[in-house]
């Protein structure tokens, strides 16, 4: 007779079948990863190019060279006044007119701009203290007000 614990298909084993590649499946990413990149396009700004005009520097009115905005003055032991290595009037003017002249026009040239002159004077170990209040008159008489002092020599650094 027929034994209910055996199975009918005593003598069949199951195969795995294998499908192959799914395409199908894949196609319904490849759907939805382009439905993303669709509706993210459009909530992309635009990048425009803003068009400005920038500052820029006027040409010299007197085809003098441009003055740096920091300066170093130097005052020697005869009583010589050097503005970045340029001598300045004589060593016994005491106002310095050609010297207070200069640094005028060079403070207006830097109120154009904004800017700030930053002036260093570098006074000789000899050099008499009177001519520093000279070189220091004449940077009032200016409006500067940016001043500095070095000490000693640049042999020693």
């Amino acid at each position: 007779m027929h034994d209910p614990h055996q199975s009918k298909h005593r003598g069949l084993e199951v195969e795995s079948v294998n499908l192959g590649f799914q395409i199908a499946p894949m196609i319904d990413v490849v759907f939805v990863i382009m439905l993303f990149f669709m509706v993210m396009a459009g909530a992309v700004k635009v990048e425009h190019e803003l068009k400005t005009s920038l500052p820029g520097v006027a040409p010299p009115m007197d085809n003098s060279p441009e003055m740096p905005d920091e300066v170093i003055v130097a005052v020697e032991e005869g009583g010589a006044v050097l503005l970045n290595e340029e001598e300045f009037d004589s060593p016994q003017s005491k106002t310095l007119p050609d010297f207070t002249a200069t640094l005028t026009r060079l403070k207006m040239e830097a109120d154009n701009r904004d800017a700030k002159v930053l002036v260093t004077i570098e006074a000789e170990e000899e050099a008499r203290y009177e001519r520093v209040i000279d070189v220091l008159n004449a940077l009032a008489k200016a409006r500067i007000s940016n001043v500095t002092f070095t000490v000693g020599s640049e042999d020693f650094f």
